[in-house]
């Protein structure tokens, strides 16, 4: 199943916010008209939409996501916990949440067209998993630069979660840490999505 290319508002209206996807917000009425339909849910529906909501969120394929639970399922720690932790620390995703791209598709193609690099090298892979002390930097070249100050400029100053050091007139971010539980960019009940899959198999 490949990445959803749709229209982004049909999703946020029907799993709510998913600002990795668009910074649109549902308007209240369509959040109203969800709450009409909550009584009728199936166990099997409420976990499917949060596996989507997962899934569009953080922009991956099916294919993506069954593989991140596979390995978040042979780490120690809690499953859903350990899962969410290696999405947020996607080089796409940490891009989004340093506010360097305005969503993760934004985010997934300045890193597709070469514009980033990690501790000096260019990383031109989207699902790159970033570690303690890496750097992450723009291209030293102007177009890369000003690409990034347009989102940088656009982007609303919300409070940087702590895992994240973002130096704005170097286009510079530093990861000093993976990610704390309550800093997850997304409300989801994870143990919903991990329940999903293991009853799949």
């Amino acid at each position: 199943m490949s990445r959803y290319r749709g229209p982004r508002f049909k999703k946020i209206h029907r799993l709510g916010a998913l600002p990795g996807l668009t910074n649109k917000k549902p308007r209240t009425g369509n959040d109203l008209r969800n709450q009409t339909y909550s009584g009728k849910k199936s166990q099997y529906r409420i976990r499917l939409e949060e596996k989507q909501k997962l899934r569009f969120h953080y922009g991956l394929t099916e294919r993506q996501l069954v593989k991140y639970v596979r390995i978040a399922g042979k780490a120690k720690g809690s499953t859903g916990q350990v899962l969410l932790q290696l999405l947020e620390m996607r080089l796409d995703n940490i891009l989004f949440r340093l506010g360097m791209a305005s969503t993760i598709p934004a985010a997934r193609q300045l890193v597709n067209h070469r514009h980033i690099l990690v501790n000096g090298r260019i990383v031109d892979i989207p699902s790159y998993r970033c570690k303690p002390r890496d750097i992450i930097t723009a291209k030293d070249e102007q177009k890369s630069r000003a690409l990034i100050q347009k989102y940088l400029d656009s982007s609303p100053r919300e409070e940087l979660p702590t895992h994240l050091i973002l130096q704005t007139f170097q286009y510079k971010g530093l990861v000093n840490q993976i990610i704390d539980s309550k800093w997850i960019g997304l409300k989801i009940n994870e143990l919903l999505v991990v329940e999903y899959y293991s009853r799949q198999t």
